[in-house]
């Protein structure tokens, strides 16, 4: 079992999903504290800054990616976990470069992150319905996350983009308005 000693901050801004998330670490002795948004975030961690963060990538209209450097300027040896519904190659990149240490697809379920903690989730079983870790990306997914990785190329520039992958400008942007599902929900 997780020592009792972990603390951790969750930032998002989905209420639900952070009661949900700091319910379930709670029952591997997983002490957490919550935030949705910045501002709380940065409030929270100053006052005791924790082992770990995991933080959403969209907060409403702030990006997650704010928090990267001053999490890790409170807490060197804290562990920085960006979670997001829609990864892309590009976000995933420029997080690792301004020091997040792992970036998971959203929703993160317990097993993800104590696996990207470091820590065993002894005596607990796995959710039947968490996808394998061998299971392919869909082509939507890997076609959104190449789009947004053009995007990033280009300074966010429609135009610039679609020349870059090749397409007209108006098809680009019906494909950035069809965003792929961010797991596979057997639910739905």
């Amino acid at each position: 079992m997780t020592a009792p000693s972990l603390c951790g901050l969750l930032v998002d801004d989905d209420p639900l999903y952070l009661r949900t998330l700091q319910r379930s670490l709670a029952r591997r002795e997983i002490q957490t504290d919550t935030a949705h948004d910045l501002a709380g975030a940065l409030e929270q961690a100053t006052r005791s800054p924790p082992a770990f963060a995991l933080i959403d990538l969209k907060l409403g209209s702030e990006s997650g990616l704010a928090l990267i450097q001053p999490l890790r300027e409170l807490r060197a040896d804290m562990r920085i976990l960006l979670v997001t519904g829609y990864a892309s190659i590009a976000t995933a990149v420029e997080a690792i470069k301004l020091g997040a240490d792992d970036y998971l697809p959203k929703p993160a379920t317990v097993p993800m992150i104590l696996r990207a903690l470091g820590e065993t989730d002894d005596g607990h079983e796995e959710p039947e319905d968490v996808e394998p870790p061998d299971a392919m990306t869909p082509i939507s997914r890997l076609q959104w996350e190449h789009i947004q990785q053009a995007l990033h190329e280009t300074g966010g520039n429609v135009s610039a983009a679609a020349r870059l992958l090749g397409m007209h400008r108006r098809s680009l942007q019906r494909k950035l308005q069809k965003r792929p599902s961010p797991e596979r929900d057997p639910n739905r």
